[in-house]
């Protein structure tokens, strides 16, 4: 019970440093207020609801359509690969027996919005020693992501090139589950 306690306190503490819309949608301000470029590749999405109770995807990298009776679980969360680029992920976790992930990689510079971690990297060393030694778990004991070695079989992964894109398509999707309505996805 105390880990669980510890690591909710973790997480709470690092929540703020990558804050992100849920839904994934803009509003009308940050639309009009967004530079140009990325004007520009909104301009080029299209999301519209279909009646075929499926959420559809066409992506320059391919297709991808389940239903949404069979979607167990969506997420969207960022995570350092190889300490040197941040990747954002959305995944969409189905009865079936494949994972699909679509994810935006960016390098970590001192121009990165997600840097701030560096600012807090001192508090983040001392709250997880202080949760191992509770929980009496080790971190350097636990998993590590190294692309693509840990790449696994059956997961269906497409690069999205531009983080808006990444969040306009998890808005679709979370409304397409959210409301049980289909909708069609295409990046132009």
């Amino acid at each position: 019970m105390k880990a669980s306690i510890t690591l909710l306190a973790l997480a709470l503490a690092l929540a703020p440093l990558h804050a992100q819309n849920t839904t994934g949608q803009q509003t009308t301000n940050e639309t009009e207020n967004a530079p140009d470029a990325e004007k520009d590749e909104q301009e080029g999405l299209k999301d519209d609801e279909n009646k075929k109770r499926r959420w559809e995807a066409s992506l320059p990298g391919g297709e991808y359509s389940v239903n949404l009776g069979n979607i167990t679980a969506i997420s969207k969360h960022s995570y350092v690969l190889d300490g040197t680029l941040l990747v954002t992920e959305v995944t969409v976790d189905t009865t079936g027996t494949s994972l699909a992930r679509f994810y935006y990689i960016e390098p970590i510079t001192k121009d990165t919005e997600f840097n701030a971690l560096a600012r807090f990297q001192q508090r983040a060393d001392e709250l997880r020693k202080r949760a191992q030694s509770r929980a009496g778990t080790q971190a350097d004991e636990m998993a590590q992501k190294s692309y693509p070695t840990t790449t696994h079989a059956k997961t269906i992964e497409f690069r999205i090139m531009h983080e808006g894109t990444l969040n306009a398509l998890y808005g679709s999707l979370y409304r397409a589950w959210d409301t049980d309505k289909g909708r069609t996805f295409r990046i132009k």
